[in-house]
């Protein structure tokens, strides 16, 4: 019966964010005040409630650069004769995707209700300007969607075999060959995914850091909970990041179009802080990445804590096996004699006394 019920919810873990997106609480740029942005504005409000966060902009270029520094994931410019579409599919394709389509049904909308002015037959004209594109060899972003989930179980993975690894015996060993692990499965996704895919075009180096840092993140994580709970540990952190991490990190659309609270979820573990820096460091200098940062140096600094002092916390060996001390205070003291030896004592006495009954009965006979 358990079976069953953790397949149910594992498929629930990952079909329920993917068929409950929408928009909610996106933040969107509107440039002006005019009376077209104000009336777009309220539409879209009534239309949409609670879909989008509208921050206001005097000009395009304010506009451009706070999409740039990642404080909107968009901006609609609007005027009475056309509205400007300025996306970034660099920070999400579906987002990108979403912001056309509200800029289109806008256009629609006011070229029938005469918001044109007297020309009320005019067609509104819609032009849409990618700020920060994707690689163009990977226009629809699915390479660095896909790179998440087998990032996360190279890195549990990494973390299982150093923390089991008989050969690795001291503490400091097993987190020197982690550290090298990941930077060399780092190395690997990037070569994968921009000598191969181009999908990561900019600041080399530093990318490379940042997919470094989540598998180090993650595999600490799972060697630490094994040197904590023994084998526990593994499926702990297995079930941990890759059947609530990886669903819930909004690296196939965006956070904000996760259902309420998962957002929140997903971007406090490591996968979702992962995903949103690799995307604020491949494409937008590292803007918006310091949050995303320091939730990965804190699970790695966790980890690490727990890989190097977890046996003397908790004196379990990694397979649950009690250590070498905690063995030793299980053993009888030396006032307290076990059952073997308290039989050979009593053996003992019985061949003493039987010997001085011999001794008595000769002496008697002399």
């Amino acid at each position: 019966m358990v079976l069953p019920l953790v397949i149910t919810l594992v498929v629930l873990l990952f079909a329920w964010p993917a068929g409950r997106t929408a928009p909610r609480d996106v933040p969107v740029g509107i440039v002006g005040t005019g009376a077209a942005s104000q009336h777009a504005v309220e539409g879209l409000v009534r239309e949409k409630p609670g879909a989008f966060d509208f921050h206001l902009y005097p000009d395009q270029q304010d506009a451009r650069a706070a999409i740039e520094n990642r404080d909107v994931y968009g901006a609609l410019a609007i005027s009475a004769h056309d509205i400007t579409v300025l996306t970034a599919p660099a920070a999400g394709t579906s987002v990108a995707q979403l912001l056309r389509e509200v800029g289109q049904q806008l256009a629609d909308r006011a070229a029938q209700q005469g918001a044109a002015g007297p020309q009320s037959s005019a067609k509104i004209h819609v032009t849409a300007l990618d700020v920060v594109p994707v690689a163009t060899e990977d226009p629809r972003g699915v390479v660095f969607s896909s790179a998440v989930f087998p990032l996360t179980i190279c890195a549990i993975l990494i973390g299982a075999f150093v923390s089991t690894a008989r050969g690795l015996r001291r503490p400091w060993h097993r987190l020197l060959t982690l550290l090298l692990a990941c930077a060399a499965a780092g190395l690997g996704a990037y070569l994968v995914a921009q000598g191969f895919l181009g999908a990561l075009p900019h600041d080399h180096l530093a990318t490379w850091a940042v997919l470094s840092l989540v598998l180090i993140s993650i595999s600490a994580t799972a060697a630490g909970l094994v040197r904590l709970l023994g084998h526990g540990g593994l499926g702990l952190s297995a079930a941990l990041m890759v059947f609530v991490g990886n669903p819930f990190s909004g690296a196939g659309s965006a956070p904000e179009l996760l259902p309420k609270g998962v957002d929140h979820v997903g971007q406090w573990l490591p996968p979702g802080a992962g995903a949103s820096l690799l995307r604020d460091t491949a494409y937008f200098d590292g803007n918006g990445g310091s949050g995303h940062l320091a939730v990965l140096a804190l699970w790695s600094v966790c980890g690490f804590t727990a890989v190097m002092f977890g046996r003397r916390i908790t004196g379990r060996a990694p397979g649950g096996a009690l250590t070498s001390g905690a063995s030793l205070s299980s053993l009888p003291t030396s006032g307290a004699a076990s059952p073997g030896r308290r039989h050979t004592h009593a053996h003992a006495h019985a061949r003493r006394n039987d010997d001085d009954g011999r001794l008595r009965t000769l002496h008697a006979g002399r």
